[in-house]
């Protein structure tokens, strides 16, 4: 495997947040209490982190039952007792996608394991942790994949099973209706072990999240990964005083956030979420669907409010307090509270993310200081393109790079058409750009000594007539475009595995498809590859 760094500033749609947070800029201080870069301080981090000794316990009794439940590893066992007796936790986590989700899953535990491992060499006793989020209830974001077909062309898997709407994922019981879409992936996948994996996990009465926890048992055993399901009732209840607090101090919370907000605004940063007056970090159920909260007025008499207005149900702060108490399963974090509860779960030394979870931190401080004490930092996660031998082999045949795929299909086609006009017509077109040039730049200085102020009408004219070239230049790729139906098919086959739907290739395409094709011998070397203070976008070509 060879590898090559892109930064962030070349990848499209980068935020200016996030890119400041990777140069660790003055202006991202206020929002992250340290830098991206781990070893420079995850043992003054450790030396500072405290965690209650009976929570420690309970929580590592729940993760023990939830992991031996899957089929854990020896190493994931030994990495529970670790945990129970003082180990801090790397911390990642991904909603339970179809069949693992993107490869960018991969990556994140892949992560988690690399910063354990360097904080035990450290000195400081950490385990990797995978929270799978289980009470999310966006069933459209999880209950499909994508995989490529023998052409290259990405195949969307999807189950049909369901709770009702808007029920949290855990919910979500599969029924018989996976057999054929397991069968479907078999075919795509062709014959090994993750394929058997994926035969071995989603069966008719798993759930979604279960499905996923059993085939990253599977995939990570050799790595120890702790696998943590966030729906378990055992775990609600631990959380109640959050839950509660959230609740209670709904106003003094709502306040800190929208400082923030406005700060992070400021800065010239965005908000990854809105926050309004009436936001209330919980969820609640209601006949089933997961039902966010909301609040009117302040303080002891708030009145809170679940549900839209024709079902709305109204009800005091005591009361709702009473139902976390006597219930505390019925309820669930937001994307706002939900690392806190986290890190109220577990001895949490780092969070390690992407972009999006890297926005979300700049935010969650407020509830951070606020309900916990301290900021939990979090760290970039390892990212990534692979390259297949037969996409390198395009690339060198049309002198392009990875990058170049970026640009989006339609530019992409455009160029390839470009590289592959006719040499006579590509070498008249040079010609007749050079020589225009030179012609045109003594043109101007000659200009220059007989009348300086037909300088810029020069310079005019000197515009139109490279703007007319080019566009001359264009039509002539286009034609070759619609000419060459080949070209048209290498630019559809590079979009596809490099930068499918315009968006990068560890978020389109299922890690099971690069599981499948390359063996655990992949997890290996990519995770020889991960080098935690190097924050680039990888290259790799496999």
């Amino acid at each position: 495997m060879k590898a090559h760094c892109l930064p962030f500033g070349q990848i499209p749609y980068s935020t200016r947040l996030f890119l400041d947070f990777l140069a660790y800029s003055p202006k991202v201080h206020p929002f992250y209490p340290r830098a991206p870069y781990f070893k420079d301080w995850l043992r003054e981090e450790a030396t500072a982190l405290r965690h209650d000794s009976s929570r420690r316990e309970r929580v590592s009794g729940i993760l023990k039952r939830q992991n031996e439940s899957w089929g854990a590893s020896s190493l994931t066992l030994s990495n529970l007792e670790r945990l129970r007796n003082g180990a801090c936790a790397v911390v990642t986590g991904q909603q339970v996608g179809l069949f693992g989700g993107p490869m960018f899953a991969v990556y994140k535990a892949l992560t988690a394991v690399k910063l354990a491992e360097e904080a035990t060499a450290a000195g400081v006793d950490a385990v990797p942790v995978f929270w799978l989020a289980t009470s999310d209830h966006d069933l459209a974001e999880v209950n499909h994949v994508s995989i490529p077909g023998p052409d290259g062309v990405l195949q969307t898997l999807s189950t049909s099973s369901h709770d009702v709407a808007g029920a949290p994922v855990s919910a979500v019981r599969l029924s018989e209706e996976i057999l054929p879409v397991v069968d479907q992936a078999a075919t795509l996948l062709g014959d090994s072990a993750a394929t058997q994996f994926l035969r071995e996990s989603y069966r008719p009465g798993e759930t979604l999240g279960t499905a996923f926890a059993r085939l990253c048992t599977r995939v990570f055993a050799q790595y120890g990964v702790i696998l943590l399901d966030a729906s378990d009732p055992d775990l609600h209840r631990l959380a109640r005083p959050i839950y509660r607090a959230a609740i209670e101090r709904a106003d003094e919370l709502e306040a800190a956030l929208l400082d923030r907000g406005q700060a992070l605004e400021a800065a010239g940063y965005h908000q990854q979420v809105k926050v309004t007056s009436s936001s209330v970090l919980l969820f609640t159920l209601q006949n089933g669907a997961r039902t966010p909260i909301h609040r009117r007025g302040n303080g002891a008499v708030a009145e809170f409010v679940i549900g839209g207005e024709a079902e709305a149900e109204k009800i005091s702060q005591a009361e709702l307090v009473a139902r976390i108490a006597s219930a505390p399963e019925q309820f669930s974090p937001n994307v706002l509270l939900r690392p806190v509860v986290q890190d109220y779960l577990l001895p949490t030394l780092a969070y390690t993310g992407g972009a999006a979870e890297t926005a979300y931190f700049a935010q969650v401080g407020a509830v951070y200081e606020a309900l916990v004490g301290r900021n939990t930092p979090i760290v970039p996660r390892f990212s990534a393109t692979l390259v297949e031998p037969k996409i390198q082999r395009l690339l060198e045949r049309h002198g392009i790079t990875v990058p170049d795929v970026f640009s989006g299909p339609d530019a992409l086609r455009q160029q390839l058409a470009a590289r592959n006009l006719p040499r006579d017509l590509q070498a008249a077109f040079d010609t007749a750009k050079l020589s225009m040039e030179k012609s045109l730049t003594a043109i101007r200085e000659k200009l220059a000594k007989l009348d300086p102020t037909l300088v810029d009408a020069a310079q005019t004219a000197t515009s139109k007539m490279q703007h007319q070239l080019e566009r001359l230049y264009t039509q002539a790729t286009r034609a070759e475009l619609r000419q060459g139906e080949l070209i048209g098919r290498h630019a559809e086959t590079l979009s596809q595995s490099l930068y499918p739907d315009k968006g990068l290739q560890e978020r389109g395409i299922g890690g099971i498809y690069f599981l499948a094709r390359y063996g655990s011998e992949l997890l290996g070397q990519i995770y020889s590859t991960i080098q935690t203070d190097c924050h680039d976008h990888q290259i790799l070509e496999l």
